[in-house]
């Protein structure tokens, strides 16, 4: 088997077991008190920074998830860039990492492209919007590491705003398969838990979102322990997982977060539904 159908298998795992789980949905969906928004006002709340783009205080990474070759930060760019006025993007899509040290490499190869550090220790200073698996490359990038085969160079990390991301494992990853990557992802698997070692002492803001029926990651696997993503549930007919980095609520909450208005979530975030 090779490479391309390695990486391809896993994807179709996932839209098969998210379109079953989303037609299960109930016709009622929960409100979250904490994140009070329609579909409808984010939209609208979009198209108005379309026409009143923003200069944002620092550059913006997008990094992507597992084996997606661009579509996730490919939308971003467009999002920040509609949004607001002269504001660098660095896009770094995630396909064909073989695990995380290949991910760090990647994200430190393409910010250090683009911006300009004197620091040998840390990159310039960045605001980061992750998608899935890359909330866990974007932790690990800014992360210290003792081990003397992983860079050593760090992402400066402002503030990171993760998307359905397995802070605490994926569900998927639990499934039988091979590679570093689903290992690493497997709940209480030991790079899960020296990220989480090492997070009490990391100076970046963490903002953890997610929709609910996230048959991928597990909505409550979606923040780092002792946090609570803010959730959502999906729109009708929306893949919960594949589709939460379009979701308008989140898009509109993260564009508002960046440009310094303020957000439709509030803190703290109301308990995930039983």
């Amino acid at each position: 088997m090779n490479r391309t159908t390695c990486l391809t298998t896993p994807l179709m795992r996932m839209v098969l077991v998210t379109a079953a789980l989303s037609m299960l949905g109930c016709q009622t969906p929960p409100t979250n008190p904490s994140f009070d928004v329609s579909v409808d006002d984010a939209r609208a709340a979009i198209k108005q920074m379309y026409g009143d783009r923003k200069r944002l205080p620092r550059p913006v990474v997008v990094i992507g998830g597992f084996a997606d070759p661009g579509f996730a930060t490919d939308q971003w760019r467009l999002y920040i860039q509609d949004t607001t006025v002269d504001t660098p993007v660095i896009t770094v899509p995630m396909a064909f990492t073989g695990d995380f040290n290949d991910c760090r490499r990647r994200i430190m190869e393409h910010v250090e492209r683009e911006l300009f550090s004197t620091d040998p220790r840390w990159s310039a200073e960045v605001d980061v919007v992750a998608y899935s698996m890359g909330g866990l490359a974007a932790r690990y990038a800014a992360t210290a590491m003792d081990e003397p085969n992983a860079p050593q160079r760090r992402l400066k990390i402002v503030r990171l705003f993760t998307i359905s991301s397995p802070h605490r494992g994926a569900r998927l990853a639990e499934l039988p398969g091979v590679g570093a990557l689903r290992r690493d992802m497997t709940a209480d698997s030991d790079f899960l838990k020296a990220l989480d070692y090492r997070f009490a002492g990391e100076p970046y803001e963490l903002y953890p979102y997610v929709r609910l029926d996230d048959a991928i990651v597990g909505p409550e696997r979606a923040a780092p322990p002792g946090m609570t993503p803010w959730w959502i549930a999906p729109q009708p007919g929306s893949l919960a997982h594949i589709q939460a980095h379009r979701d308008p609520r989140i898009v509109a909450d993260i564009l508002r977060r960046l440009r310094g208005e303020e957000p439709y979530t509030t803190s703290p975030p109301a308990p995930l539904p039983k």
